[in-house]
């Protein structure tokens, strides 16, 4: 079954439109939409505590509110919106088996969860760049402050709209996808107008910040590794070298499964339109993206030694049990190499 643009066409004979009723068994199975909003409904619940709680527990604890952690907020606000815009919307869709909402909520969900989707993307690459200033010092004794904290974070969002809003105003277009309950950019269509702005999206919201991440880390972790030498006796220093290590192994690991697949397979079907494709195979790679929405605070953010023992102290706080005391626990006053 070849995907067409769905939001002009049927893809088969017989087959209602994505917005007048359900798209089973025409497109796939009805058991297939509901695993899809079985999916997204554990995504909506999770994203939401673990993004929601990442929020509570920088406003609540000063220490959090350090400049370094402005992108982390950044990540988490993305993250949250991603969740409300996207995961929310296609679980009600998937339940449904169409786009129960409408063509203009169509594009307003194409829209804000590729802005929310590229913000919390960047975010991913200038928390790596703003680790490698501090840490490797290119520009010498540089002072981080919250006005560069604020800079990092407004980028993110400037940037992200520079590239979401063209399809908005003719450039491309935001259509039904895949299994007809999501939207998101035409990358399946074909046509000068729709792999022009495939292409400059590839370009400037992975190829860009997925090489940026890349630098960051591999300097950081040389910089780390020469300290290490330096210090052979040190433990502290090769058991934060061995910890960081690990952790942007995971960073990179993590990036690649979210954005690659996605990245990838709209590249490949944009500029190869005539390729036979099951619409659930053309669902997999935006639905799998938005689980980002829940490794990314876990990876990212629960990793960070301050962040733990905030949402530790915010949940025994709100606990019932006269044991559990937050001044049990120890200072966060210092952080691990992630922070």
């Amino acid at each position: 079954m070849q995907v067409s643009n769905t939001s002009q066409a049927p893809v088969q004979h017989g087959t209602p439109s994505a917005f007048d009723g359900p798209q089973w068994p025409h497109l796939a199975p009805r058991s297939i939409y509901t695993s899809v909003a079985v999916l997204m409904g554990i995504v909506v619940f999770s994203a939401s505590f673990v993004n929601g709680l990442v929020i509570v527990v920088s406003i609540r604890y000063k220490k959090l509110r350090s400049p370094l952690n402005y992108i982390l907020v950044n990540l988490a606000v993305a993250d949250l919106l991603v969740t409300f815009f996207g995961s929310t919307i296609s679980f009600s869709n998937n339940i449904n088996g169409f786009f129960v909402l409408g063509k203009r909520v169509c594009k307003f969900e194409g829209f804000m969860v590729s802005l929310t989707g590229i913000v919390g993307l960047w975010s991913l690459a200038i928390l790596a760049f703003e680790r490698y200033i501090v840490i490797c010092k290119p520009m010498g004794d540089f002072r981080f402050h919250r006005k560069h904290a604020v800079m990092g974070c407004a980028f993110t969002w400037i940037w992200s709209l520079l590239w979401t809003t063209p399809p908005m105003l003719g450039w491309s277009s935001y259509v039904p996808e895949g299994l007809r309950t999501s939207c998101g950019p035409n990358w399946y269509t074909g046509g000068s107008n729709n792999n022009s702005y495939i292409l400059t999206l590839f370009i400037t919201c992975f190829i860009i910040p997925l090489s940026l991440i890349l630098f960051s880390y591999t300097n950081l972790l040389m910089t780390l590794r020469t300290v290490a030498a330096q210090q052979k006796e040190s433990e502290t220093t090769q058991r934060a070298e061995r910890e960081v290590t690990r952790m942007v192994i995971a960073m990179v690991i993590a990036f690649l499964i979210c954005w690659l697949p996605y990245s990838t397979f709209a590249m490949v079907v944009a500029t190869n339109n005539n390729i036979p494709i099951q619409p659930t195979l053309a669902s997999l790679p935006s639905y799998f993206s938005k689980t980002a929405t829940v490794y990314n605070p876990i990876i990212y953010i629960f990793m960070n030694k301050q962040v733990r023992l905030g949402a530790y102290r915010n949940e025994v706080e709100y606990s019932p049990s006269p044991a559990s005391s937050p001044s049990v626990l120890p200072s966060c006053a210092s952080s691990s190499p992630s922070s």
